[in-house]
């Protein structure tokens, strides 16, 4: 049973389907790796185990009686500290939500259950979601999967940590600005952004309205997009037959160039494996991309603080400094500033999908960093600025230009991929990522 920890989500579901797993055992293996673990408490803020065991038994029962409700029925899931579990706090990695109990499930959560998956638990974030390292003296730093001495990125850090130490198959984030996809590429997941507004965000703690979106991390672009159609009631899309043959892609050649040396060699060996698979690669810039990523200081720190403001400057003691001060850049700052940086925003996605149209998706590198030592963090501020940046620089393009993004292993420890395709076409892009994880393995 020990083997079924490292299986992906959909293995689970099909093992199910065929009477090889029985999902309350399976549900009893994550749960007992879970007690034994030494990670377990730094990982996972609260463990669900009696609504696990209990849906996991009426998914056993479903099973044996042919009434399974999707590819995922009796799969367990893990859940980021910010989605509403009725009747289990959520408070979103900050002391200033302590104790907060919601009294009904967030839609995705409702959703989930509604197809059968098990709820393992709440993990570990960021503060309230605003930072890509996953360094949260406040509640707890999950261990990063490589060296317990670096940080495993974020916000999403214990959702990574909890597929990457075998403690859950799949796991639920959010992604502002590189949420899922930074901290999937430094634990060596797939992670998939999708687009604003594609998956429902009620009952979702927020962080930036106009950027929060929600996806999965997990061990394959399958399990991806099985657990998309899981979280948004849907159907996920056919990936057989996918292929690079004849697929053209653009690599933004200055973040490429400009990512640190890890990052960026993995980044081109990958490339030149799809190029091996018959994909054709050109390296290029956009100008509507620098135009939007120009806007960032206006589009992230002033609506966080405007959420937050109330909250947090009644007990600003509560907080981790460096998310403090991050929240305060947003205060002062002019509403007119604000309102025509949305407009110009607006203006650069359309003229970046008719830049990039004859494309099938953007390539770059998924970090251009490695992840930081989490002693250097907490004792030198400017390293910490710098490096939460520069983590997020390249993740930050997607949201934006409000695309979807898939970030996958390029067999090069903790470094990703990323690929970039316009709103509302994850099907395309998931399809894109099989083809791409074929040509890496």
């Amino acid at each position: 049973m020990q083997d079924w920890l490292w299986r992906s989500a959909g293995d689970l579901g099909r093992g199910i389907a065929s009477g090889e797993i029985d999902a309350e055992s399976l549900c009893d293996t994550y749960l007992a790796a879970m007690a034994a673990s030494p990670h377990r408490d730094t990982i996972y803020a609260r463990i669900t185990e009696d609504r696990a065991r209990a849906e996991a038994g009426a998914a056993a029962a479903r099973a044996r009686a042919g009434l399974r409700r999707g590819p995922l029925d009796g799969v367990p899931v893990s859940w980021k500290d910010l989605f509403d579990s009725a009747g289990t706090a959520t408070e979103a990695g900050s002391a200033l939500l302590r104790g907060r109990t919601p009294q009904e499930d967030a839609v995705v959560l409702a959703n989930a259950t509604a197809g059968g998956s098990v709820c393992l638990g709440k993990t570990h974030m960021s503060e309230l979601a605003f930072s890509g390292l996953g360094l949260n003296p406040v509640t707890a730093t999950p261990p990063n999967v490589h060296d317990a001495d670096l940080v495993p990125g974020g916000s999403s850090s214990g959702a990574a940590a909890s597929v990457a130490f075998g403690l859950a198959p799949v796991a639920i984030g959010s992604d502002t600005g590189g949420s899922v996809r930074n901290p999937a590429a430094w634990n060596d997941l797939v992670g998939l952004k999708t687009t604003l507004g594609r998956v429902p965000v009620g009952g979702t703690v927020p962080l930036v309205e106009s950027m929060d979106t929600i996806g999965p991390l997990c061990r394959t672009v399958e399990d991806a997009a099985l657990t998309l159609a899981l979280i948004e009631g849907g159907v996920a899309p056919d990936l057989a037959d996918a292929t690079l043959s004849g697929k053209r892609f653009l690599v933004l050649a200055d973040y490429a160039d400009s990512s640190r040396d890890a990052p960026r060699a993995a980044f081109e060996h990958a490339v030149e494996r799809f190029q091996s698979a018959g994909a054709m690669v050109e390296r290029g810039e956009v100008a509507a991309v620098k135009t939007a990523m120009d806007l960032t200081p206006l589009l992230f720190a002033p609506e966080a603080y405007a959420i937050w403001r109330d909250t947090i400057e009644a007990a600003p003691h509560l907080m981790f400094d460096r998310i403090l001060e991050r929240f305060r850049n947003g205060r002062g700052v002019d509403a007119a500033d604000v309102l025509a940086a949305r407009r110009t925003r607006a203006t650069a996605e359309e003229d970046y999908l008719h830049e990039t149209a004859g494309y099938d998706a953007i390539l770059l590198p998924t970090s251009a960093i490695l992840p930081p030592e989490r002693e250097r963090l907490m004792e030198d501020e400017q390293y910490y600025v710098s490096e939460n940046l520069m983590a997020l620089r390249n993740t930050r393009v997607g949201n934006v230009l409000g695309l979807c993004g898939l970030t996958l292993p390029t067999g090069v420890p903790m470094c990703g991929v990323m690929a970039l395709c316009p709103p509302m076409q994850e099907e395309r892009l998931l399809r894109l990522g099989a083809a791409m994880e074929a040509a890496l393995v």
